[in-house]
C-alpha cells in the first residue's frame, strides 16, 4: 500500500493512535498482518500521551519536587522558595511529549505500519472514508476501533464552555491562576489540583458526592486527603453546582451546601467530571456494530463487535477507561485477527491515582467485598513500621490485602504511599498467578524497602507479621 493514493486496501485498519490503537497496530504487524493506522493528529499517542497521562505525570513530578524541597527542612536541609518559569516548565513538558510521540512513530515506521493522518468515517462494514487526509478511502478485511474518549462537560446552562477548562486546557499550563476551582474530586481532578497547588494556585475542590476519591477504600484515601487539606484552600463535598457567570476576568460560581446557597469567585474553573466514549461521528450506524445506551461499543471476549469484521478496544469499548487496559485489549484483538485463540480475561486491572502520596489498588476492594458479602480476611501493614518509609519521612503509607478467608487466596490489594503505583504490580502478578498468602509471605523482599510491607501484610493473615503489633 502506498500512502497518497486516493483509494487503498489493507488487511487491518486501526482507527485511533492512542495507547490501545498503536499497540494493536504494532502487535498486528508482528503477526505479519499488513496494517494501516488512521489518526487525526500528526503524531501518535492519543489523549494519554498528548494531553493526559504523560503530561500530567510530568507536572506531578515537578509538584513532588517542590513539595519535597519544602519538607527537607525537617532533615536539616533548607532551600529558598521555588521560582516558577511557566514558559520553561511548559517547554519541558512539551518536550517529554515530543520525545515519546516521536518514539512511537518510529516504532510504527519500523514495523511498516502506514500512518495516515485524517478522520475515519465508516461507509459500510468494509470501507471507511478518510476526511482531512491525503488518502480519501480505505477498504479493509478487518478493523480495530480505538477512538478513545473525551472529557465530559457540564450543561451549557449550568457552566458555559467559555468559562471553564477541561483537563487538556489545564495541562497546557498557559498560566497559574491565583484562585482555581476544581469541579470533581476524582483522580484527574485531584492530580491536577495538586499540581496547581504546588505551583502556587489557591485551589478549591467541589465534589457532589459525600467523599472525594470515591472508588478507593476510605483508609487508603485518608492519608491523601489529609495532605490535600494542607495543600489546598478547601475541599467541599456534598455540594451541588447551581450556576456560573462571568465576573470581571474571573468566574462567579454558585452552589448549594447543606441547604444553603453560596457564591464564590475564581480566576479559573477546571471541570473534571469523567469521560465519554468517542463512538459517535464514526458512521457506525452504517455497520452492524452495536453501541449501548452509554455510548460504549459492545464487544465479545476477543474484542470483536457484533460486526464480524470490526473489533473495538480501549475507552470506546467499556470501562475502566485506562491506558493499560487498552494496551492489553489491543494485543488480544491483534492476536484474534491473526487467528489465535486470544481473549481478554485479566484477573484484575490495577488503578493508580498519581498524587503524592499515590493511591493504588487491584482486585476487589474492602468496600466491594463487604457489599458482595464475600467471606474475606483483611490484613494491613502500616508503613510506620517500615525502615525505608521512616528513613524517607514517609510513614503515612499503608499496605492492605484482602484474602479469601477459606482458601487464603489473594482477592485484592490496596496501597497508599510513595510509589504505590509501582508497588501494586506485585499484587497484580500475585492475582494472575492465583497466589495465596503464604506465597507472598515467604517470598524474600529486599530490606530496607517499602515492598516489605507486602510480605508483612501477607504474614498478618496468619497473625504473626514480624513487625506488626500484637
Amino acid at each position: 500500500m502506498v500512502v497518497g493514493e486516493l483509494s487503498q486496501e489493507v488487511d487491518l485498519l486501526v482507527i485511533g493512535g492512542g495507547p490501545g490503537g498503536y499497540v494493536a497496530a504494532l502487535a498486528a504487524a508482528d503477526h505479519g498482518i499488513a496494517t494501516a493506522l488512521v489518526e487525526k493528529a500528526e503524531v501518535p499517542g492519543g489523549v494519554c500521551l498528548r494531553e493526559g497521562c504523560i503530561p500530567s505525570k510530568a507536572l506531578l513530578h515537578v509538584a513532588k519536587i517542590i513539595d519535597e524541597a519544602s519538607h527537607a527542612e525537617a532533615f536539616g536541609i533548607s532551600f529558598s522558595k521555588p521560582q516558577t518559569d511557566v514558559t520553561r516548565l511548559r517547554d519541558w513538558k512539551n518536550g517529554v511529549i515530543r520525545k515519546l510521540s516521536g518514539g512511537v512513530k518510529q516504532l510504527l515506521a519500523g514495523r511498516k505500519v502506514d500512518y495516515i493522518t485524517g478522520e475515519a468515517y465508516f461507509e459500510d462494514s468494509k470501507t471507511v472514508r478518510i476526511e482531512g487526509g491525503e488518502v480519501s478511502r480505505i477498504k479493509f478485511k478487518h478493523c480495530i476501533v480505538a477512538s478513545g474518549s473525551r472529557a465530559k462537560l457540564l450543561p451549557e446552562s449550568l457552566l458555559p464552555r467559555e468559562l471553564c477548562w477541561d483537563a487538556a486546557d489545564a495541562l497546557k499550563v498557559q498560566e497559574i491562576p491565583r484562585r482555581l476551582l476544581v469541579i470533581g474530586g476524582g483522580y484527574i481532578g485531584l492530580e491536577l489540583g495538586q499540581v496547581y497547588a504546588a505551583l502556587g494556585s489557591e485551589v478549591t475542590v467541589l465534589e457532589a458526592l459525600p467523599n472525594i476519591l470515591a472508588g478507593a477504600d476510605a483508609d487508603l484515601a485518608k492519608p491523601l486527603i489529609a495532605k490535600l487539606k494542607k495543600q489546598m484552600k478547601a475541599i467541599i463535598t456534598g455540594a451541588v453546582l447551581k450556576g456560573a457567570k462571568k465576573s470581571g476576568s474571573g468566574v462567579a460560581i454558585s452552589y448549594e451546601l447543606d441547604g444553603s446557597q453560596k457564591t464564590e469567585e475564581f480566576d479559573r474553573v477546571l471541570v473534571s467530571v469523567g469521560r465519554r466514549p468517542n463512538s459517535d461521528n464514526l458512521g457506525l450506524e452504517n455497520t452492524q456494530v452495536k453501541v449501548n445506551d452509554r455510548g460504549f461499543i459492545e464487544v465479545d471476549p476477543s474484542r470483536r463487535t457484533t460486526d464480524k469484521r470490526i473489533y473495538a478496544i480501549g475507552d470506546v469499548a467499556g470501562e475502566p477507561m485506562l491506558a493499560h487496559k487498552a494496551m492489553r485489549e489491543g494485543k488480544v484483538a491483534a492476536e484474534a485477527i491473526a487467528g489465535k485463540p486470544s481473549v481478554f480475561d485479566p484477573a484484575c486491572i490495577p488503578a493508580v491515582v498519581y498524587t503524592d502520596p499515590e493511591v493504588a489498588w487491584c482486585g476487589v476492594t474492602e468496600a466491594e467485598a463487604t457489599k458482595q458479602g464475600l467471606n474475606v480476611k483483611v490484613t494491613k501493614s502500616p508503613w510506620a513500621a517500615s525502615g525505608r518509609a521512616v528513613s524517607m519521612g514517609r510513614t503515612e503509607g499503608l499496605t492492605k490485602m484482602i484474602f479469601d478467608a477459606d482458601s487464603q487466596r489473594l482477592l485484592g490489594m490496596g496501597i497508599v504511599g510513595a510509589h504505590a503505583g509501582d508497588l501494586i504490580s506485585e499484587g497484580v502478578l500475585a492475582m494472575e498467578m492465583a497466589a495465596v498468602a503464604e506465597d507472598i509471605g515467604v517470598a524474600i523482599h529486599p530490606h530496607p524497602a517499602t515492598s516489605e510491607t507486602l510480605a508483612e501484610a501477607a504474614e498478618a493473615m496468619f497473625g504473626h507479621a514480624i513487625h506488626g503489633a500484637h
